[in-house]
């Protein structure tokens, strides 16, 4: 009878066992969900977290008001978008390309005032240079990237397809952001306040063009066509 009662003493502990770590796991899982919500995740997201991650390549489209596509979001938590104008070019332009080649792009682009938490004006721009084909959008921007490593000017890599550098308008500090996504290739710069420090501005100011880049990515992007064979 003893021996019979130990077993099904240790029957028991096993059972309990079991439950405690499938709860556990069950836990752990939940855990990992929740992080990967928060965090933005996902390639096809186009917001939220402060990592900007690489999309799936698109197919984009020039917009005379590049402005609008920044209205109604805040370029980084508590800052405000004031008074902005539109820079579109509705002309095509030809780029420098390989072996005679002149691959064409229309640009535009946004040029506005920041309110910053504490009053102080901050500046923020981009230009989007939107071309024909995908490739002399990928040559162009490998050609950027060489010459700011060349001037010892960066790049500090984001992700594949991406890379910041810090940058100065006569001394007020500022970040300058490049992406490349298929046929688009974007830049977005923003300057801190006049006065203000690199460092004290650094992370605002990573923010603030990372942001921007997912607006304006997501707003030039033809979500209705298929997505190109990356190249």
């Amino acid at each position: 009878m003893r021996r019979s009662r130990d077993a099904e003493l240790r029957r028991a502990g096993v059972a309990s066992f079991s439950l405690r770590k499938a709860r556990l796991a069950a836990l752990i899982a939940s855990a990992a969900v929740a992080v990967s919500g928060c965090s933005g995740g996902g390639q096809d997201d186009a917001g939220g977290g402060d990592e900007l991650v690489a999309r799936a390549p698109g197919v984009h489209s020039w917009t005379s008001n590049p402005c609008a596509l920044l209205a109604g979001a805040a370029p980084a938590k508590g800052f405000v978008l004031g008074t902005t104008t539109d820079s579109a070019d509705p002309d095509a332009r030809e780029d420098i390309g390989e072996n005679g080649a002149r691959p064409r792009f229309r640009q535009t682009g946004c040029l506005a005032d920041v309110t910053g938490p504490d009053g102080e004006f901050w500046k923020l721009g981009t230009t989007a240079a939107v071309y024909e084909e995908a490739e002399p959008a990928r040559r162009a921007y490998l050609v950027k990237e060489n010459l700011d490593r060349a001037h010892g000017r960066g790049p500090e890599r984001v992700h594949e397809a991406a890379y910041g550098k810090p940058d100065d308008d006569q001394g007020r500090p500022g970040r300058t952001l490049l992406l490349r996504n298929g046929d688009l290739l974007l830049s977005v710069t923003a300057y801190g306040p006049y006065g203000s420090k690199e460092h004290e501005v650094r992370d605002d100011l990573r923010r603030m063009v990372q942001n921007t880049a997912r607006l304006m990515e997501d707003g030039l992007r033809d979500h209705d066509a298929p997505s190109p064979v990356p190249s």
